[in-house]
């Protein structure tokens, strides 16, 4: 076995620029397992990378990859790395780098951690990047604390719908703001209140102890809907108006009592641990848009472009 299955492009461009093509089996390094992928998801940030819109980032070696999530099986452990075996289930997200849309994936050991028993991979990795990242934002970036007021922006999507779960989880009150079509969904994921974004405005809302930004538009405006000593969570930015928005970003971080966190996730082993154990409980349910096989992988950028998405379109790998 020494070729894979991946998904690949050869150009910045729309979603028909995505193949799947074949490429070296990666090897399980020092403190690195290899994983047999079954299923990913597809993120945002993914449609970005693809698109050119931040190469800057992503330079111009080709061909590139895409996948930042996966969920499998170990396949092969490598030297020194203890406490995982051959065959275990486990999920992971790639350590600020793309490629986990392929059959295999080597990644080290403190980026994977063992799945929920309860779900299959499809269901699990609906919930691995939008999980990891609300457990960050709102418990270590926010503190959001039980009877607080949490605005989510964006409540269907990949982190949104996982994030509106995780406010109720930590004992807030969440309002949310989505598409007309999908506002009976996020009130079934548990958000108190729900309003469409198209025709509600910031300034009829209220104010809030903490917002969650998934879409990266309007900052400052959402900003003002802070309380004193709120706290806002930027999880995207403008692309269209990248410096700008970074700047805005950067320097509301410093200025100003109500503050804007910005991060960059990195999960290890303990903040996957802590989301199977929430997903386990039953606090957390998989919310899955669309599954399509690893060769419709464009269909899926597609759809995500698309909008009106409700939780995570998902890459079975067979």
């Amino acid at each position: 076995m020494n070729e894979m299955r991946a998904a690949l492009y050869d150009r910045y461009g729309p979603p028909d620029v995505l193949y799947t093509g074949t490429v070296p089996v990666p090897v399980a390094g020092p403190g690195e397992v290899l994983v047999r992928v079954r299923a990913v998801g597809v993120n945002g940030g993914e449609l970005y990378g693809r698109a050119g819109r931040v190469r800057l980032v992503t330079g111009r070696r080709f061909p590139q990859r895409t996948g930042i999530d996966f969920a499998g099986e170990v396949a092969a452990v490598g030297r020194s790395v203890t406490g995982v075996r051959e065959g275990e289930r486990v999920w992971g997200v790639l350590p600020r780098r793309l490629g986990s849309a392929a059959e295999y994936v080597a990644v080290a050991s403190r980026q994977i951690a063992p799945a929920p028993a309860n779900l299959t991979p499809v269901e699990a990795v609906s919930l691995l990047a939008g999980g990891t990242t609300s457990l960050t934002a709102l418990t270590d970036k926010s503190r959001l604390r039980p009877g607080e007021r949490l605005l989510v922006r964006g409540g269907s999507g990949g982190v949104g719908s996982v994030a509106v779960q995780v406010g109720k989880v930590l004992g807030a009150h969440v309002t949310a703001l989505a598409g007309a079509g999908n506002l009976a969904f996020v009130r079934s994921l548990g958000a108190d209140e729900a309003f469409d974004y198209r025709t509600t405005g910031p300034d009829e809302l209220g104010t809030f102890d903490v917002v969650l930004d998934t879409v990266g538009t309007r900052h400052a405006a959402f900003r003002k809907l802070l309380a004193p000593g709120g706290r806002m969570v930027a999880l995207a930015f403008d692309v269209d108006n990248l410096v700008p928005s970074l700047a805005y970003i950067a320097a509301s971080a410093v200025h100003g009592s109500r503050r804007v966190r910005f991060f960059s996730g990195n999960p290890h082993t303990p903040l996957l641990t802590q989301l199977t154990r929430h997903v386990e409980s039953g606090d957390i349910r998989p919310v899955v848009d669309t599954v399509r096989p690893l060769d419709d992988i464009a269909a899926a950028h597609r759809a995500l472009e698309a909008g009106g998405v409700r939780g995570k379109h998902v890459i079975e790998i067979g």
